[in-house]
């Protein structure tokens, strides 16, 4: 039996395999191909299970279109009409058990044109597609599989010329089957007895009316379904996690935020009190912490809009002024962030390239979280850029706040980073978040002390780089807490000073499985902070520390099979600077590359520091890495 299959009820005593949020949802942009068909990988088992697939170009005015399995290939709906289903061969025309291929259709594959997808699988507590035949009768009971409180209906007629009707748990505190909205218009909530016939759906069925919207005899219907997890998901590797929530919450012109206990990758919004747009954001395409955002609207053809509004955290999301108007009600429906999964390939979510001369300039893979970029063969700047902040940037040698330039926000790609062209003197080292591995948060301070920070690790992290992100000195200083150094204790990595003492940083507490702890220091608890931790995954992994002997060729075991492509080193006892190595540079058996994040020199190569070790690495005498009696700690990556 799979070790990752966990127990589920004393009384049942049987075991199920985890299920993950990135093996249900996946935002996936692409470029159209104009004519040519696209193969769109994205994990999403579509064959296997069903589910939804629904597109938008971004940048031009076309209109949303919505393939489902239950219908089948070529057949879709708008979300922004009240049309009937259409047919084209030149749209969607294959599902897979990872995804699916379109043709070079203008909605689906305009040539160049950039597209986004959403695709949701079929998945008890997570979301169901459901096609019935309307019989015109009121109190009609029709079927589904979420097993789970529902949260929001869409249904539409497959037939004829009518609106498309909502459900939505959020729209009334005691009665939401009473009313309606319709996802291609504007309008407000309306009291409509005949759509839901004022019955609340269950765990099993949805009641309909006789309105045409959703009852017609004669006419076929399609109802997506969408969950309401709340404490009772069942996702994850314990098989206890929440992935979707549907709810509400009051505008207010002084801010609000909304506790979901997880961080959204997706959201879904809708003014339902008064006239409003329906508005899509995601973190694919700009969802950021400083309230940056792209949307779109469901209701609308048009492009991709920016705007400054709302903004996401580590449990939810929130905003400091109004999003529509003072005393709004908003319904929202959110999906959390993946990773769910401890990854298990360095590969899937480390990458390093050199500039390419083109835009994007890096390639890694996978979609990047993070990126740290750096000129290899002269003096220039570090950048260090989280998808979280957008093209906001900080420099890992300096004290400086952070700017901003839209290059650094090249996170619209599917698996490539940087907004602009770069040359082959340009290094990135790229991220992706994932449960144990790596996390980025963001919190505003609040000059206090002993406060607990939420982060979505999920295991305790070995080091954390906390950096002010709104101002300079006195207190602009990146802190790094590790393991390898006391709890009372921080290094800067802008310096390569040694270790300092300060209960006030940490609250001489190490960070723990879903909270680190800052104090009272200025650097870490009054202005506005972005935090990166790094943690251990066998065989990824692994933040350590040892103590140098002074001798050549001493191994260091990092449980890896092949060797680290990436070791950052720093002498926390003596006066050191933190040395870069990687396999791009080269960590070879002899003089290796390496770089230093806390100045802006050139590579030096003028000594043999490091060499290879299939467990991990090795270090030779000398106070860069193996001074005898000095404590090292060092963060390598398979």
């Amino acid at each position: 039996m799979s070790v990752s299959k966990m127990l589920m009820g004393q009384a049942a005593n049987r075991y199920v395999d985890p299920v993950y949020v990135e093996n249900l949802f996946s935002t996936h942009l692409y470029i159209g191909n104009g004519g040519s068909t696209a193969t769109i990988n994205n994990g999403i088992d579509l064959t296997g299970k069903g589910g939804l697939v629904w597109i938008k170009a971004r940048n031009a005015t076309e209109n949303h279109v919505l393939f489902d399995t239950d219908r089948g290939v070529t057949k879709y709906i708008s979300s922004n009409l009240n049309n009937a289903e259409a047919t084209s061969t030149g749209t969607l025309t294959d599902f897979f058990n990872n995804g699916f291929k379109v043709d070079g259709g203008g909605t689906v594959g305009s040539s160049t044109d950039p597209y986004v997808s959403w695709t949701f699988r079929k998945q008890p507590k997570f979301f169901d597609v459901v096609t019935y035949a309307g019989n015109g009768t009121s109190g009609r009971e029709i079927t589904h599989n979420l097993k789970t409180t529902v949260g929001a209906i869409f249904v539409k007629s497959l037939n004829n010329t009518r609106k498309w009707s909502v459900f939505h748990r959020g729209m009334d505190a005691s009665n939401p089957s009473h009313y309606k909205l319709h996802l291609d218009q504007t309008d407000a909530r309306a009291n409509e007895q005949h759509i839901w016939n004022d019955t609340e759906p269950t765990s099993s069925v949805f009641t309909v009316g006789n309105d045409g919207e959703v009852n017609a005899s004669g006419e076929n219907y399609v109802a997506y379904l969408f969950a309401h997890n709340d404490g009772d998901g069942g996702f994850g590797l314990t098989n206890d996690q929440d992935v979707i929530k549907c709810g509400s919450f009051t505008d207010s012109s002084s801010g609000w935020s909304v506790d979901l206990g997880f961080e959204p990758q997706f959201l879904l919004t809708k003014r339902a009190d008064s006239t409003g747009n329906w508005e899509i954001v995601d973190t694919m395409r700009g969802f950021t912490a400083d309230r940056s955002y792209t949307r779109l609207y469901p209701n609308l053809t048009n492009a991709k809009q920016t705007v400054t509004k709302v903004g996401v955290n580590s449990t939810g999301f929130f905003s400091t002024t109004a999003m529509e108007a003072n005393g709004a009600t908003i319904i929202y429906m959110a999906i959390r962030r993946g990773d769910m999964a401890v990854p298990t390939d360095a590969t899937k979510v480390f990458a390093m390239d050199t500039g390419s001369n083109s835009t994007p300039s890096f390639d890694a893979g996978f979609p990047v979280d993070a990126a740290l970029v750096g000129r290899v063969d002269s003096t220039d700047k570090w950048f260090f850029t989280p998808r979280l902040t957008g093209s906001n940037y900080l420099d890992t040698a300096t004290t400086a706040a952070q700017a901003s330039s839209p290059a650094f926000g090249g996170f619209n790609y599917q698996t490539q980073y940087y907004g602009g062209n770069l040359p082959s003197t340009y290094q990135a080292w790229m991220w992706k978040r994932a449960p144990g591995y790596f996390d980025v948060v963001c919190y505003t301070g609040d000059g206090g002390g002993n406060r607990d920070i939420t982060h979505n690790l999920g295991s305790a992290p070995g080091m954390l780089w906390l950096k002010r992100r709104d101002g300079s000195s006195p207190y602009g200083d990146w802190y790094v807490q590790h393991t390898g150094i006391a709890a009372t204790n921080y290094l800067k990595l802008n310096e390569n000073s040694s270790q300092t003492t300060s209960p006030d940083a940490w609250n001489s507490t190490y960070a723990s499985s879903n909270v680190f702890r800052v104090g009272s220091d200025n650097n870490v608890n009054t202005y506005e902070y972005i935090v990166y931790l790094f943690g251990t995954v066998a065989g990824v992994s692994k933040v350590g520390s040892y103590v140098g002997n002074g001798s050549n060729g001493r191994v260091i075991d990092c449980g890896f099979s092949g060797g680290a492509r990436f070791i950052l080193i720093k002498g926390a006892t003596n006066t050191e600077n933190w040395y870069i190595f990687d396999t791009v540079q080269g960590i070879v058996a002899g003089n290796d590359g390496r770089l230093q994040l806390d100045n802006t020199s050139a590579q030096f190569s003028n000594l043999d520091l490091i060499d290879p070790s299939d467990s991990g690495f090795i270090v030779n005498s000398g106070g860069e890495v193996n001074a005898s009696g000095v404590t090292y700690i060092f963060y390598a990556i398979a």
